[in-house]
């Protein structure tokens, strides 16, 4: 994706973090989202994993977790414990990409386990995004290819949760550079936004510093609009959470201390930190934003995930957990006040 492939911003709104409700019995999807504060900055934070579906190792070895040694993955614990974690508090929310992995897991599960994720599908609290068998590259793809793959995945989601499991939002924070026809072909697939995480080191500063890092993309020259139009946002920090804000096994970043007794203490200067960088980043026609909270291994106890739930439980006191749903319906809420053709066009069915 270049400059010229995305076109000037109808409305700039802006990105980077959120702000949730208690979650309840009720239809997934945007009818799960809170309502939002003009008068407040609304912080999106939004928990999740990225699963390569064969990169380093191949599928059942990253599904397994074997041949740590090359790298340290194994995907059944990420979704063991993310249920586990899910269950234990209902402010929790959570996000799962790739359904090649999602699939073979539910297989596996007990009818009392899947029930349990039903569920938690149902409250929105555990929210498919993309929906794809994967997260397919961009560059040297046939579009046949991408539309088999998305299907097969979609599939499973509605044969498994009907609309519950239904995607609103398109995820694609790992390919290494974005086409406009893979835009246009999510647009034409029903996808309300399009969320990315990789572009041109200089084209983001760009975008960054005139804050264009969400606007409208127009899929195709040839296709009347708004058939192939995608509201589209970059992520900030490509699918890394902010600096000093990592608790994987695999960074150094200190955890959050909580006990204003030990000299150690530091949850409030880190959650200074962090309201201070959502703050930084916010637009006033939207006043929201939104920041990627990284699984790179597994919430489990002794595999490095721990740490996440502890961390991100502490900033949950003052910003809680998140959908991208809530999200995009949150920025298209800021459309729909300005121009409501425009919002209608992309936004799927909202209202202010």
């Amino acid at each position: 994706m270049n400059s010229r492939a995305l076109r000037a911003p109808l409305l700039p709104v802006f990105l980077f973090l959120l702000l949730l409700a208690a979650p309840g019995a009720r239809a997934a999807g945007y009818e799960t989202c809170p309502r939002v504060k003009p008068n407040k900055l609304n912080v999106h934070l939004v928990a999740h994993t990225h699963d390569d579906v064969g990169w380093l190792k191949t599928v059942d070895q990253y599904f397994y977790g074997i041949h740590n040694d090359i790298q340290h993955a194994g995907v059944q614990y990420i979704l063991d414990s993310v249920i586990s974690a899910l269950q234990a508090d209902p402010n929790r929310r959570f996000i799962y990409v790739e359904i090649a992995f999602f699939s073979r897991w539910w297989h596996q599960q007990t009818n009392a386990t899947q029930e349990v994720v039903r569920n938690l599908v149902r409250q929105g609290r555990l929210e498919f995004v993309n929906g794809g068998w994967v997260m397919n590259d961009e560059a040297t793809t046939y579009y046949g290819a991408i539309v088999d793959q998305m299907t097969l995945g979609l599939r499973f989601l509605k044969d498994t949760f009907g609309n519950d499991g239904r995607p609103h939002v398109a995820w694609h924070i790992d390919p290494f550079g974005h086409s406009r026809e893979q835009a246009s072909l999510f647009a034409q697939m029903g996808f309300d936004g399009f969320f990315l995480g990789r572009i041109d080191y200089e084209d983001k500063q760009i975008r960054a510093e005139r804050r264009e890092m969400e606007q409208m993309w127009r899929g195709s020259t040839s296709l009347k609009p708004p058939t192939a139009d995608l509201f589209t946002g970059v992520l900030p920090n490509n699918y890394n959470p902010p600096e000093k804000l990592c608790w994987d096994m695999l960074c150094t970043d200190s955890p959050v201390v909580e006990d204003p007794r030990s000299p150690e203490y530091n949850a409030k200067s880190l959650v200074d930190y962090f309201l201070k960088l959502a703050t930084s980043q916010v637009i006033q026609r939207s006043r929201t934003c939104m920041t990627s909270m990284y699984h790179a291994l597994s919430l489990f106890p002794g595999s490095g995930g721990y740490p996440w739930v502890k961390g991100e439980d502490a900033l949950n006191v003052v910003i809680p957990f998140t959908i991208t749903a809530s999200f995009l319906s949150d920025l298209c809420s800021a459309f729909i006040r300005s121009t409501k053709e425009i919002a209608s066009q992309c936004c799927g069915p909202l209202s202010v």
